[in-house]
């Protein structure tokens, strides 16, 4: 790509943004001299220089953003590796020349969230889609992700749209794509989706527009009726295990929607699911990209969740309830002794596995041959549990996408009746098949029906975990995170893959290795047998170390960050053990992998 060319181009051209315009004129201006100098024709044999001396073009123009199995996600700004309303509109008619060459008349649900612009990119891919025959339905207020794969489903559209970047920090937002099934887009139509995009210029009037209101009036553009939501929420309160437990029980919430598009419709689940008594974060209920209160609002970290745990002490509830900007993810804390404990991933996802099956085991509406499905960076507790009620776990690949594809498996053999529950480690949980993507909002009523019952039986959920530990013992699963910003990050996490894939470490923490899991060269090795098998899963670029004792120890770079996660599964006599040696693992792992 040649930089300055690149950037000379939407200097001219990008003009029906504000925003946009300002942000290139101040570039052009306050580096007049060094663009001058090496912004040219020859711009590509100077990269290197470029880097250094013009970071702010450098970095927005080095490269495309690419459009994989998550769609886009990047920093708002102006560029080629920028989300704003160019780089929307070229996805779009990437998407939508992919779907007129695949499908007669196809049409599209599209949402969004609360980040900034993300109802402009909304409609700007209805304008798209509109302009190219095909038809996009747009929701007319933002809503949670799994509104859109519920949308796709029940309107029978052949793609769906949420501009959502998920719990990513203000600076960010992306562009999610779904498949006909409600799951995200498959790697191959997302690949095939890439290439159309590619052959799409952004300023050469090879993208199609329409005016909102001109696609509106043709029908080609269409607001989805608030019925759709009506059956949404029908469908979420359908996966109730316990109707009727809250009502009455006493529990008491506090929830923050994180300033995000939870906040209509988790409330409107708890109240008619019976929860009566729910206190909202006033600073975070309200929809604010700039999420001012909590810069990076993941319920996984403690952070987002200040004021939150700040008002539980006043409240003196039962639980802290949080989902994310886009409500596909939730985090809870629960009342302890001394005040309250926030509960990881694992830990939720394993109380509402035991929850639902023993409870739906005990009242008879547990299928026959049930099935759940985690990924495989979950703590294998869940194999515990789901070994006691006899449910069939399968493991699959990280991404949500892949609990949607067993979903859709059964579905397939007119089975999906077997399917109970499906969770990831990263706070994202789904009962029922109504939607293939992970759903804070029936998450949410589940942990709160959850609570409820606990609490008739006087136990608090602090209490149900631990005995969970006792029964099963004490697995404590830790995930650490390393950010690699900019081109040259991208390029240290491929060198820190290609590395640790090259050699592989003996001992992690003192604890011998007996297995490898290559889930990008589709093997696993017995490392003392030397007994090597095929994995039968799609190639992703994730290393898995079994150890000694039962623990593990798994490496992938992030699909939608620019990050190396590092999850540990530590198993220790007691719960402080396998803390302490959960981080004895981290720190080995970070030497390992070279990462300071």
């Amino acid at each position: 790509m040649n930089i300055g060319k690149s950037f000379n181009l939407w200097l001219k051209n990008a003009n029906e943004d504000p925003d946009l315009v300002s942000e290139l004129d101040d570039i052009a201006v306050n580096n007049k001299d060094k663009i001058a100098e090496l912004l040219n024709d020859q711009a590509d044999e100077v990269r290197e220089v470029i880097s250094s001396e013009l970071p702010d073009v450098y970095e927005r123009f080095y490269t495309e953003l690419k459009f994989g199995t998550a769609g886009l996600r990047g920093i708002i700004g102006a560029g080629t590796n920028r989300m704003n309303i160019y780089t929307v509109r070229r996805a779009t008619q990437g998407l939508a020349d992919f779907l007129n060459k695949k499908y007669e008349s196809p049409a599209v649900a599209i949402s969004y969230d609360s980040r900034i612009k993300s109802d402009v990119f909304a409609k700007e891919a209805a304008c798209v889609l509109a302009a190219n025959g095909v038809k996009a339905y747009i929701s007319t207020e933002l809503q949670p992700t799994p509104v859109v794969s519920f949308a796709v489903r029940e309107l029978k559209t052949q793609a769906g749209i949420m501009v959502t970047a998920s719990h990513n920090p203000a600076k960010y937002n992306g562009y999610k794509c779904y498949g006909s099934d409600g799951c995200q887009m498959t790697d191959v139509n997302a690949n095939a989706v890439f290439e159309e995009i590619e052959k799409v210029d952004y300023f050469d009037g090879s993208i199609k527009l329409v005016d909102f209101e001109k696609g509106l009036e043709s029908g080609m553009i269409e607001w989805i009726s608030d019925d759709l939501y009506e059956k949404y929420l029908e469908n979420v309160q359908a996966q109730s295990v316990n109707p009727g437990i809250c009502k009455g029980s006493g529990l008491k919430v506090v929830y923050t929607p994180l300033n995000g598009a939870g906040n209509k419709l988790v409330r409107k689940i708890l109240a008619r699911n019976g929860v009566e008594d729910v206190v909202i974060v006033p600073e975070q209920e309200m929809p604010d990209g700039n999420f001012t209160t909590c810069p990076y609002p993941n319920p996984e970290i403690q952070e987002a969740l200040a004021l939150g745990l700040e008002l539980c002490e006043k409240e003196q509830p039962d639980l802290l309830l949080a989902t994310d900007p886009d409500s596909d993810r939730v985090g809870i804390a629960v009342k302890v002794d001394n005040g309250y404990r926030l509960m990881s991933g694992n830990e939720t996802g394993i109380m509402l596995m035991n929850y639902i099956l023993s409870c739906r085991m005990a009242n008879g509406t547990l299928p026959e041959e049930p099935v759940a499905v985690k990924t495989i960076v979950t703590s294998k507790l869940v194999d515990k549990v789901c070994e006691k009620y006899g449910c069939d776990l399968k493991n699959v690949l990280t991404g949500f996408k892949y609990i949607g594809e067993q979903i859709l498996l059964l579905e397939n053999k007119n089975q999906e009746n077997r399917y109970v529950f499906g969770f990831e480690e990263s706070y994202g949980y789904l009962a029922g098949s109504y939607v293939r993507d992970k759903d804070a909002v029936v998450a949410s009523m589940l942990i709160c029906e959850m609570a409820a019952y606990y609490r008739t039986k006087g136990k608090s959920l602090n209490d149900v975990m631990n005995e969970l530990y006792d029964e099963f013992g004490y697995y404590f699963n830790k995930t650490v995170a390393f950010e690699f910003e900019g081109s040259a990050g991208m390029q240290k996490m491929a060198d820190i893959m290609s590395s640790i894939r090259a050699s592989h470490p003996a001992a992690i923490a003192g604890f011998n290795v007996t297995g490898v899991s290559d889930y990008l060269e589709s093997y696993s090795m017995d490392l003392d047998t030397k007994e090597k098998k095929t994995i039968d899963l799609p190639k992703s670029n994730v290393l898995s170390y079994s150890l000694q004792g039962g623990g593990a120890a798994i490496v992938r770079p992030s699909g939608t960050e620019p990050k190396i996660k590092i999850y540990i599964t530590a198993v220790g006599t007691s719960e402080d053990d396998a803390r302490n040696i959960a981080d004895k693992m981290i720190k080995s792992m970070t030497e390992i992998l070279g990462i300071a």
